[in-house]
């Protein structure tokens, strides 16, 4: 599909407006439906830590239920350490590469299921479900409002009358608080991750919200 290089550089602008200058952007030649791009945006005083940004999953409308028809363009997002390695060559190895995979992987998602994303869906990795890398333990993704200085200006992006484009963060979840939110909905889920001061940056070492401990459940 032909992609809108004049929506593509409002998406930049809008990046760089509200979260820091882009460092580069990792191109997708080819795909079958749509090609999504990753946008890096640099570590800052304010930010410090990667925030990567995926431009093409908008380029389509997601198919939403009824009354839900102002959600139908997104985009996705995800925040990574400093320290994470970033680059064409780092990417060869999967330990740094998974959550570019799964930004790619969930902002498809929609368009091949003909579905959606919103606020609180989440999706396991693969099925069977497993951990992203031989060193995380994270099995599937959260979506959640980004947590910038202007929420709701970062949130919104008018494209034009007819196209608002939201953005959703990723946070990286463990196989019990899926669970746990399939039992107990995704307010009680946000409230543990809070309650853990869970942060939109991936914390490979972060507790698990839902461990249960043997012997006292």
């Amino acid at each position: 599909m032909v992609r809108s290089t004049e929506n593509y550089e409002i998406l930049c602008n809008h990046v760089e407006k509200y979260i820091g200058p882009i460092e580069g952007v990792f191109r997708e030649i080819v795909s079958d439906l749509v090609s999504i791009d990753v946008i890096v945006a640099a570590p800052t005083s304010k930010r410090n830590y990667y925030t990567l940004v995926t431009y093409g999953m908008s380029e389509l409308p997601m198919t939403v239920p009824d009354g839900a028809e102002e959600f139908r363009y997104s985009e996705l997002m995800i925040c990574l350490p400093p320290t994470w390695k970033i680059s064409d060559e780092a990417f060869k190895d999967e330990r740094n590469f998974w959550p570019i995979r799964a930004l790619k992987t969930l902002a498809k998602f929609p368009h091949e299921h003909n579905t959606w994303l919103y606020l609180g869906h989440t999706l396991t990795n693969g099925n069977p479900t497993k951990p992203y890398s031989e060193d995380s333990k994270f099995q599937g993704m959260l979506l959640a409002v980004p947590d910038v200085e202007d929420k709701q200006g970062f949130f919104n992006l008018d494209i034009s009358n007819e196209k608002v484009v939201h953005f959703f963060t990723l946070i990286p979840i463990y196989q019990e608080e899926m669970d746990y939110k399939l039992k107990h909905g995704m307010e009680a889920l946000f409230g543990k991750l809070i309650k853990a001061a869970t942060d939109d940056v991936v914390n490979l070492n972060r507790k698990n919200t839902c461990k249960k401990v043997f012997g006292l459940f």
